[in-house]
């Protein structure tokens, strides 16, 4: 199992713990969401596979994870996108946002999300075990699907698309 790093309100690092008895205490800690976008503008999302240890069948954000104790969040980003999606891309910081959120299976997420965007017309390669399918979606089309069917969609990506900073920096 992983560690994640435990944060206090200013993001600065306090300490680790397991991945898993964080989620269980609903300790706030560092992770990370990744937007990819294609030319035409829409954003690329993937359903989580099956198998995930929570919100599993959603669909999200491209790509999130946790850092690595000792691992810089642009390694971070750098890693699991393309662990996750096969996209090796450089991706940029774009804002920051504390949630917390109750989950599935007496999960909370209660995370410093940073918020990472990039561009890219490179067509994903899923690893099957994070990700059973993906799609690119208009932004209109997204925000018209998460109001009739919020329930498909994963608590912190519906933060993310409802957030002042991502609205300012996708549509002007």
């Amino acid at each position: 199992m992983e560690d994640v790093i435990l944060v206090d309100d200013q993001d600065n690092a306090i300490g680790t713990m397991e991945k898993m008895e964080a989620h269980k205490k609903g300790l706030l800690h560092r992770a990370f969401s990744i937007l990819i976008f294609n030319s035409k503008g829409e954003i690329l999302l993937q359903k989580r596979a099956k198998g995930k240890y929570h919100s599993n069948g959603l669909w999200t954000n491209t790509c999130c994870s946790h850092p690595l104790p000792g691992e810089s969040m642009e390694q971070a980003t750098h890693r699991k996108l393309k662990q996750e999606m096969g996209i090796d891309l450089s991706t940029e910081f774009a804002f920051k946002f504390q949630y917390h959120a109750a989950l599935d299976n007496n999960l909370t997420e209660h995370e410093m999300d940073h918020v990472y965007m990039g561009t890219t017309d490179v067509v994903p390669i899923l690893n099957k075990e994070e990700a059973e399918a993906w799609k690119y979606i208009s932004l209109p089309d997204l925000k018209k699907d998460i109001n009739n069917n919020s329930n498909t969609y994963t608590a912190w990506f519906k933060i993310i698309v409802a957030h002042p900073e991502f609205n300012e920096l996708v549509i002007g």
